[in-house]
C-alpha cells in the first residue's frame, strides 16, 4: 500500500481524524497537502498546510487550480454541534448540509480534472450517522447519507479514471471526544459499547483510507467500507429476559 510520488489532499486535516488520515498517507510516502480555515496548532511531519475554506467555491477552485498534480483527495472535513431539530432553524441546519456534503462535492469537482489525469483515487469520510438515526445531528446525519450516496454516483460516471469510495466511521477517540462521551469515565462506558472494546484512533481511519486510495484497491470503486470496530450492540440482545450463553 505504498504511495511514493503521489500527491494527496486532505481537507480539514489539521486534528483529530483528519490529522490521522493526514500521517497516514505521509507515512505510506505520498506528498500531503491538507487544507482547512486555520493552520494546525502542532506541525505535521511530512505535510504542508495551505489555508482554505472550503465554503468557498471560488476559493476552492483557485486552491485546486494552483496544485500541478492531484492523486487522492480525500474529503475529510465536516462536523456539527448537538443540536436538536427544533433548536434552531432551517437555515442554521442548512449550514451542516453545506460543510459536510455540498463542500465535499465542490471540492471533488473542482479536483476532477487533476484527478482523472493520474486515474486517481477519491475517498469520502462518511459516518454510522448516515446510516441510522442520528437524534442531535440529524442535519449531520442526512449529510453523510447523502455523501455515500454522491461517491456512489460519481464512482460509476467517472469509471474507469476515478475511483471513488467511502470509509463510514464509527466513534473516535479524538482531542474533541469529550464534548460528545464525557470525561474518563464517558470515554470507557462508550467505549465498551463497541465489540471490538474500544474507540478507533484517527490513524486507524487514516490507514482504512490510504487502503482504499492505494492500488491494493485497484478494483473498488463506489464500495462502502465500514470503519466502526463491529458496529452497535443491537439493544434487544441486552433488553431480552431469555438466558446468554456464555
Amino acid at each position: 500500500m505504498e504511495l511514493d510520488g503521489k500527491v494527496a489532499v486532505v481537507t480539514g486535516g489539521t486534528r483529530g481524524v483528519g490529522a490521522g488520515i493526514a500521517r497516514a498517507f505521509a507515512d505510506a510516502g505520498a506528498q500531503v497537502v491538507t487544507c482547512a480555515r486555520r493552520p494546525p496548532e502542532v506541525a505535521l511531519p511530512g505535510t504542508e498546510f495551505r489555508p482554505l475554506d472550503l465554503r468557498d467555491p471560488d476559493a476552492v477552485r483557485d486552491f485546486f487550480a494552483a496544485l500541478p498534480r492531484v492523486d487522492v483527495l480525500v474529503n475529510n472535513a465536516g462536523g456539527t454541534p448537538y443540536r436538536l431539530l427544533t433548536e434552531a432553524d432551517a437555515a442554521r441546519h442548512a449550514r451542516v448540509l453545506e460543510l459536510n456534503l455540498l463542500a465535499p462535492l465542490t471540492a471533488t469537482l473542482a479536483a476532477y480534472e487533476r484527478l482523472r489525469r493520474a486515474r486517481g483515487s477519491v475517498v469520502m469520510i462518511g459516518s454510522v450517522s448516515g446510516t441510522r438515526p442520528s437524534p442531535g445531528s440529524a442535519a449531520y446525519g442526512a449529510a453523510k447519507a447523502g455523501l455515500e450516496n454522491l461517491a456512489r454516483s460519481m464512482a460509476v460516471e467517472w469509471a474507469p479514471d476515478v475511483r471513488v469510495n467511502t470509509l463510514v466511521v464509527g466513534m473516535v477517540r479524538t482531542e474533541r471526544s469529550h464534548l460528545h462521551y464525557g470525561g474518563t469515565d464517558g470515554l470507557a462506558a462508550v467505549a465498551r459499547t463497541v465489540p471490538l472494546g474500544r474507540l478507533a484512533e484517527p490513524y486507524d481511519i487514516g490507514a482504512a483510507a490510504v487502503f482504499l486510495a492505494s492500488d491494493a484497491a485497484a478494483y473498488i470503486t463506489g464500495a462502502s467500507l465500514q470503519v466502526h470496530g463491529g458496529g452497535e450492540r443491537p439493544a434487544f440482545l441486552d433488553a431480552s429476559t431469555v438466558p446468554k450463553e456464555r
